[in-house]
């Protein structure tokens, strides 16, 4: 992240054109730009249909349509809204008009100040409801299970099975989702971060807040699958937001208030990426193509409305399309698994590689001298000059372990079987 911050930094620039500002004459680093460019369309051709269903379920909770239904009733729900795409298109279409008109504010008085906003309301509702769903009945086991180190079942699985290097693969992978780093989208950001702070003392931070917030949100989702237990909550994904959230919502006084508060500021969230995003998108068609912010938005606006719909479709009309068939319980794989693994098997882990591979190789990149003066410019932590080995020689190798071993793992299971 700090290099990327870095990168950002120096050059002024977006993804577009940040190694281009950077890189030595008869280099071509810059060819990144146009991987980045597509990780950043993926990830938004299923991000907003997930923001979606955050929307829908706030108007479910308004409406009170989990009210007086079983565990089982509500977890329904879920597979009976994805099953209608009509829905999906208009809510998700909904979802993107307003990213871009967010951002057609501007980074300050649009993305920056109505993140600010969202940010502290979500941060507040997760800790009331944290703080309650650890005092119900049952809660004990769910923290239990959460927080008490169970170092066997950390290397096997309930047949026997060493599963290890999955458990390492999936916090790998979901550090380098949530903080979406090897895509761009922190250089824009680490464009507009000013110099009197040290870019390695903002990155600290993020993690540090990034890995506080998903730990209240555990507090809240892994107590609350045994307090209220539903069919698929023991498989994890959307159904614990989605299938066992609701349940507990739907078991406390004024849970219709609290659940529709939650869904609006898990909205506010979603929202944050979906503008971070968006703003990357943008920057791109400014910095390459010198397009306004305003004719940006439209050109992006229209191009995601429409690339959209393979993920809305492929849980309907286009479900028979399994590209990585049935899972170990028996759940098809969908359109939106193949762009997800586009995005955080590939693309992710290979531009950070790009990211650290340019700040650390000396004459044929840009070079580890000048990402460390521009990394340590103001006041904050600062990078250690130590680490210049661990950067240059090993991390570049773990980047490529975990590319590997997350290719493999899907493409081709059995060989790790």
């Amino acid at each position: 992240m700090t290099m990327e911050f870095s990168v950002g930094r120096a050059s002024q620039k977006s993804i577009a054109n940040s190694f281009m500002a950077l890189q030595p004459k008869g280099t071509k680093w810059n060819a990144f730009s146009w991987v980045a460019l597509v990780g950043n369309y993926l990830l938004m051709m299923f991000y907003t249909v997930v923001t979606a269903w955050m929307f829908i379920y706030l108007y479910k909770m308004v409406a009170g349509d989990f009210s007086g239904q079983t565990a089982d009733q509500v977890s329904s729900q879920f597979g009976q809204m994805t099953a209608n795409p009509l829905l999906q298109i208009v809510v998700t279409a909904l979802v993107i008009m307003l990213g871009f008109f967010i951002c057609s504010l501007g980074l300050k008085k649009g993305v920056e100040k109505i993140n600010k906003i969202m940010m502290v309301c979500l941060l507040a509702i997760i800790v009331v409801l944290a703080v309650y769903v650890c005092t119900l009945d049952g809660a004990d086991k769910g923290l239990e299970y959460y927080l008490v180190p169970n170092f066997h079942n950390l290397v096997y699985d309930a047949n026997g099975n060493v599963i290890l290097g999955e458990v390492l693969f999936a916090a790998l992978g979901q550090a380098f989702f949530t903080l979406s780093v090897g895509m761009g989208s922190m250089a824009i950001f680490g464009s507009y971060i000013k110099k009197e702070r040290s870019l390695f003392g903002e990155s600290v931070s993020i993690a540090l807040l990034d890995t506080g917030v998903a730990f209240i949100a555990g507090l809240i989702v892994i107590p609350a699958t045994f307090v209220y237990p539903t069919k698929d909550a023991a498989t994890g994904g959307p159904g614990l937001i989605f299938e066992t959230l609701p349940n507990i919502f739907n078991h406390v006084a004024g849970g219709r208030i609290i659940g529709a508060f939650f869904f609006l500021f898990l909205i506010f969230a979603a929202m944050s990426t979906v503008t971070a995003v968006f703003e990357n998108l943008i920057a791109f068609g400014m910095d390459k193509w010198g397009w306004s912010r305003k004719k940006s938005c439209v050109i992006n606006c229209l191009a995601l409305l429409v690339l959209c719909l393979p993920c809305i479709l492929g849980f309907n009309v286009l479900s028979g399309f399994m590209p990585f068939g049935v899972d170990a319980s028996g759940a098809p794989s969908t359109i939106m698994d193949l762009e997800d693994f586009i995005v955080s098997n590939n693309i992710l882990p290979l531009g950070s590689l790009v990211y650290v591979l340019f700040c650390t190789l000396d004459k044929k990149a840009w070079g580890w001298n000048q990402f460390l003066t521009e990394a340590n410019q103001g006041k904050g932590l600062k990078f250690s000059n130590k680490l210049r080995v661990y950067c240059k020689y090993v991390l570049p190798v773990l980047l490529i372990i975990f590319y590997l071993y997350g290719f493999i793992s899907k493409i081709f299971p059995t060989l790790l079987a």
